[in-house]
């Protein structure tokens, strides 16, 4: 624990404020009527009670038990603080289940246990099996854990798992598994020292050797030297499974010519002589907390080609086991397992250690921002706060547990089923999924204003990777070159993305010549002509989508949107092309919100209106979604003479006048537009069914806040703002847009479409 007064304050107060600790409990269903309470227990409750009788499978459909997890303790070895019994261990517990929640959408109970003898604590896990879909053994002393464990596994057709023993194993496994590739090294061959003859070490050495470690390869010491046949002094069947037929006694006797040096012991366990004595490039995992067994730096000023990793956070290459744990149970749980396995295990190294080794993503890396998160020395694992962990990692585990016959709920389609791990993480990648699909019917060259930003890189870096479209960079190469590095993106300019070079292109001519030509009558000088291809990006895109050399635009990572509209429509806005509004989708818990015009018109007309009304129609309609459209005001079905609800009523009367096949009513409060029960007592027999979910202002001040009140205090994801009007040809996004959301308006510009409103 810190000595550091200012976090022991601020830890305290994250415990107790606003409310006594980490977790709660919510209802999934309403209860708001006496019709909720009958269904929800008596009598109602009693036919799930029933169909579980019948057939005990049916307890994962009608209960929360397939996604209910227990993190059960006694308290009796706890990281750091050791045995300081189960009832101080819960705020350790209830964090586990916090982790467990945020990075698996799992949910979780942490019991605390007041039991020292575990065949009983082993008896008490047991009887719990009928609430929880998978147990998470934590911080319980070895040897009591292999006991515990070894009972319950045997005894409990659930899912055990000590996470201080095989998730400690599986993280340094995968870390490991990647040092070795960095130092071009093998498991066959290495020769290990081991510090730390508990649950965790004991745990990874087993890993080891099933990941082709040699047994005989093996040195494992403890606080009473090394383990070797015939020593009786603290010894246990697990740790006598690693002891060595010599003479030898110490650590300093058997770290000549190490490969790799294992510590799970404690502070400074290791020296910079002993570093010295190892192998070339040695790999030393010092995992000791909070201090580890070596200093990185002491470790390096004797080898400074080590290969380092700690349990740190400070340091790279933290050993940490949240990488593990939520997904391995993710997996289990979806496929019902009976036991996470072996295989399981080894498909979750595989997972992590491949993450590592792919392109850093753009959301680990605003995480982390000022580390350097390429694969190599100081980048072995991935990051926690990865979001491809859970759709990369679980889906692994659920085809281990599949092929190898635990699996008692297997999934038809893997891909599918990753898919939708993913859409727990991007909130946004089911709704976009039918708008990808349709991007990939035709290869489309995307050109980006700002093909400096390091959010475009990584969004041209996901397009290379996801898509068929065509990154086109505008910007200084020597700038992109050295971002593109820095970032550890494996982007080529002439072979993945294709450039545009603002300081020296050989189209320049061509493309201030264009820009003159449509800009002749409106003031614009050769001269001016020239500066501006020189200068402006956000032209220079829209000259090459003119000019057919690209497919569309995509600006606005800076600056202001109509500066960057005036642009897009003195090259763009030409023939049937106008720009007609912004529609942005608000992608919120309970499902997609579009809002419109956000920018274009900041005091629409009601013909303007209703065109933004057929483009919100339109555009929706490409998210697999069938629009049902409130005109929002103060006023309400023309209880207001005044403000916006004239303009409204005009422009409902040109689109009844036109007739579409979209719903469509107004003027009306928002709150009206999105509880159909009020809308119906307030104006019974309205032609509007349900919620809506596109709500069209007539002031751009108030489409503008909303969309900015559900992003910031709503939790809401934006896609877009869409520029309506423009048939796909270019789109001016926000500054606050990520590098998710650019690769999402990548595919609305990459749909081959002629001409979308």
């Amino acid at each position: 624990m810190s000595d550091t007064p200012n976090l022991r304050d601020a830890a305290l107060a994250y415990h107790e404020f606003p409310k006594p600790g980490k977790l709660e409990i919510r209802a999934t269903k309403p209860m708001a009527n006496g019709r909720d309470l009958a269904r929800a227990y008596s009598p109602g409750v009693a036919e799930a009670c029933l169909e579980i009788k019948d057939d005990p499978a049916n307890a994962a459909r009608y209960t929360a038990r397939g996604n209910l997890v227990a993190v059960v303790s006694n308290g009796s070895a706890v990281l750091g603080l050791g045995n300081i019994g189960a009832l101080a261990s819960k705020p350790v517990m209830e964090g586990k289940a916090v982790l467990f929640k945020k990075f698996a959408s799992i949910d979780c109970f942490d019991i605390e246990v007041n039991e020292s003898d575990p065949e009983r604590l082993a008896d008490i896990v047991c009887a719990l099996e009928p609430t929880f879909g998978a147990i998470n053994l934590e911080d319980i002393k070895a040897p009591d854990c292999f006991v515990v464990e070894k009972l319950c596994r045997e005894r409990m057709n659930i899912p055990v798992f000590h996470d201080d023993q095989h998730g400690t194993a599986i993280v340094v496994g995968a870390a490991a598994k990647n040092a070795l590739h960095v130092a071009g090294k093998s498991f066959e061959d290495i020769k290990i020292v081991s510090t730390g003859g508990g649950a965790a070490g004991i745990a990874c050495l087993n890993m080891l050797l099933k990941l082709g470690v040699k047994r005989e390869n093996i040195w494992l010491c403890d606080i009473h030297g090394l383990v070797y046949e015939g020593r009786a002094e603290d010894m246990n069947p697990a740790k006598a499974a690693f002891a060595q037929t010599t003479d030898k006694r110490t650590l300093d006797d058997v770290i000549d010519g190490a490969d790799l040096f294992l510590g799970l012991s404690g502070p400074g366990v290791l020296t910079p002589d002993h570093v010295a004595k190892m192998s070339e490039q040695p790999i030393i995992f010092a995992l000791a907390n909070p201090t580890p067994e070596i200093l990185p730096d002491d470790a390096r000023s004797v080898a400074p080609d080590a290969i380092i990793a700690t349990g740190r956070s400070d340091f790279p290459n933290q050993v940490n086991n949240v990488l593990c744990f939520p997904f391995i149970f993710r997996g289990a749980l979806d496929v019902g397992a009976t036991t996470i396995n072996d295989a399981m295990q080894l498909a979750c190294i595989d997972g992590i250690a491949a993450l590592a080794r792919a392109t850093t993503s753009a959301e680990a890396a605003a995480a982390y921002q000022g580390e350097q998160l390429n694969f190599g020395p100081e980048y072995l694992i991935p990051k926690p706060f990865d979001p491809r962990l859970v759709g990369v990692v679980s889906s692994a585990v659920a085809k281990a547990a599949m092929e190898t016959g635990v699996a008692q709920r297997p999934i038809a389609d893997l891909d599918a089923y990753k898919t939708s791990l993913d859409g727990s993480v991007f909130k946004s990648a089911l709704l976009m999924r039918p708008v990808f699909e349709a991007a990939r019917a035709k290869a489309r060259r995307i050109v980006f204003a700002e093909g400096e930003d390091e959010r475009v890189l990584r969004a041209a870096q996901a397009m290379v990777e996801e898509t068929t479209e065509r990154p086109i960079l505008i910007g200084r190469p020597e700038v992109i070159e050295a971002r593109i590095a820095r970032a550890g993106l494996t982007i080529r300019i002439g072979d993945t993305v294709d450039l545009v070079n603002p300081e020296n292109d050989p189209r320049y001519r061509d493309y201030w010549g264009t820009y003159h030509e449509l800009m002749c009558r409106r003031g614009v000088s050769p001269d001016i002509a020239r500066a501006i291809m020189r200068t402006n990006s956000t032209a220079i895109g829209a000259v090459m989508v003119h000019r057919e050399e690209a497919d569309s635009l995509i600006c606005g990572t800076f600056g202001e949107f109509r500066w960057h509209l005036n642009y897009v429509t003195q090259v763009l806005g030409r023939d049937s092309y106008n720009p007609v509004g912004a529609l942005s989708m608000m992608i919120l818990e309970d499902g997609p919100l579009f809002v419109a015009d956000t920018q274009v018109h900041l005091h629409p007309e009601p013909d303007q209106i209703a065109e933004i009304a057929v483009g919100a129609a339109r555009h929706v309609r490409r998210f697999g979604i069938e629009p049902q459209i409130a005109f929002c005001s103060q006023s309400q079905f023309g209880n207001q003479g005044d403000g916006s609800g004239w303009r409204l009523r005009e422009a409902i009367r040109m689109l009844d006048a036109q007739g579409h096949d979209f719903c469509y009513e107004g003027e009306m409060n928002i709150d009206t537009a999105l509880d159909p029960e009020l809308r119906n007592r307030l104006f019974p027999g309205n032609r509007m069914e349900g919620a809506a979910n596109v709500l069209v202002f007539a002031h751009a001040d108030a489409a503008s806040g909303v969309r900015n009140i559900l992003k910031m205090k709503g939790g809401g994801l934006e896609v877009g703002p869409i520029l309506m009007g423009m048939g796909n040809r270019a789109h001016i996004v926000s500054p606050s847009i990520t590098a998710r959301g650019l690769l999402n308006m990548s595919a609305v510009a990459g749909t081959p479409v002629a001409h979308y409103g």
